[in-house]
């Protein structure tokens, strides 16, 4: 599995999967949920609605429906409350979460989001480094997925993201 940190917008991504950071309502919020919401279209909102929300550090799969990706996989992440409340547990089991529901569903290739750095001001670097060491991790045990991309919205995620796998490819 080849992870790659790319910088774009992950609602115009061809893959087979992307991820939604999403909350646990799955009926759209701000960032980049209501992005994907806005690219899939109403039917992705009414799909949710079927789905009876979702607990912070599981996932639930939908379809794509306008956007270029198969499925959208949503997954709540956990709101920063200065470390003390299992927020690295959590945002640890959205990416493996997120991996397992992927790979379950007959994905080849999947677009992360920087979970819970935006709106829930998980610190950057450290969400960087569990995604990366989560992925990374969850590769190494065989998949059937073949790439998994980290889309940073921005240069200053970008460079965190960079950096974690920078670290992860030295020990």
């Amino acid at each position: 599995m080849d992870l790659q940190i790319v910088r774009g917008d992950i609602t115009t991504f061809p893959v087979d999967a992307i991820v939604n950071a999403a909350n646990t309502s799955l009926l759209g919020g701000g960032g980049v949920d209501g992005a994907i919401h806005r690219a899939a279209g109403p039917e992705l909102l009414a799909e949710c609605r079927t789905l009876h929300g979702c607990k912070t550090g599981k996932a639930k799969i939908t379809k794509g429906y306008r956007l270029p990706a198969k499925y959208v996989i949503h997954t709540p992440g956990p709101v920063w409350n200065g470390g003390g409340s299992h927020e690295a547990e959590l945002l640890e089991s959205c990416y493996r979460s997120c991996l397992e529901l992927a790979e379950a569903n007959g994905c080849r290739t999947v677009a992360f989001p920087s979970i819970s750095t935006g709106v829930y001001h998980f610190p950057l670097e450290q969400a960087a480094e569990i995604a990366v060491r989560t992925i990374l991790e969850y590769g190494k045990g065989g998949t059937a997925l073949e790439v998994v991309e980290m889309v940073c919205f921005d240069g200053r995620t970008k460079a965190a993201y960079d950096a974690a796998l920078a670290k992860m490819k030295e020990r």
